[in-house]
């Protein structure tokens, strides 16, 4: 079992709410009835910069983070808070994740190295039920929403296993010509954003054939 680091980042004030509500893809007022959900936070380009739970706590909310990327995501937010009474936190509480489960299902996690790289739907998001397109504006709602009523998806997260292993940010080749990317990888098991049409043709990652394993929630036709 691979563990991944998680740190938990208070957000807390008069103002907690309205921020959040106005930085996430996911609606906090669901938050009234569940007790934690999936959301993301985008560039205003529509590159997700923070996937991770969202919880209700004393004044505020906490989102859970890979513990590389907390600090830049504090510093970040910090920028867009302009007059909001609002506060930031890390809890440094010893909290991990099972890896290998999160990829076996098909939950990409953003670290240091896969912020800003992805847009929701590339990594899923809006099957995983962390994106609501009715909740009005956040930040790079625009391309998000614009992606989702277009159906411009055509790139996606699938999971592949390689005859041995790789790593993320290795670069996913069909004969010479790159078609993808490595999200996160265990060993021989990863996430990739390949072309949805892609997900069985003869893939390779530095010469090692790739396998298409179908995810739980992706129906492929």
């Amino acid at each position: 079992m691979s563990e991944l680091a998680l740190a938990m980042i208070n957000v807390t004030g008069p103002d907690a709410h309205e921020f959040l509500q106005g930085q996430l893809t996911n609606d906090l007022d669901r938050l009234e009835s569940e007790a934690e959900i999936l959301s993301a936070w985008c560039n205003p380009k529509g590159r997700v910069v923070w996937f991770g739970t969202v919880t209700r706590i004393p004044s505020g909310y906490a989102l859970s983070a890979p513990a590389d990327l907390a600090d830049d995501i504090v510093q970040r937010m910090t920028v867009f808070r302009f007059r909001s009474k609002v506060e930031f936190a890390i809890d440094a509480v010893d909290t991990t994740v099972d890896a290998e489960f999160l990829i076996t299902n098909g939950y990409p996690f953003i670290g240091r190295q896969q912020s800003e790289q992805f847009t929701p739907h590339m990594l899923n998001l809006d099957l995983l039920d962390a994106i609501n397109l009715d909740k009005g504006c956040y930040t790079g709602q625009e391309i998000v929403a614009r992606t989702h009523y277009r159906g411009a998806t055509k790139r996606r997260c699938l999971r592949f296993e390689s005859a041995e292993p790789v790593n993320p940010g290795d670069k996913i080749q069909e004969g010479n010509r790159s078609v993808g990317e490595v999200v996160n990888a265990i060993g021989t098991d990863l996430l990739a954003v390949v072309p949805v049409d892609k997900a069985d043709a003869d893939l390779t990652i530095n010469r090692l054939a790739l396998q298409h394993v179908q995810l739980p929630y992706l129906n492929q036709s």
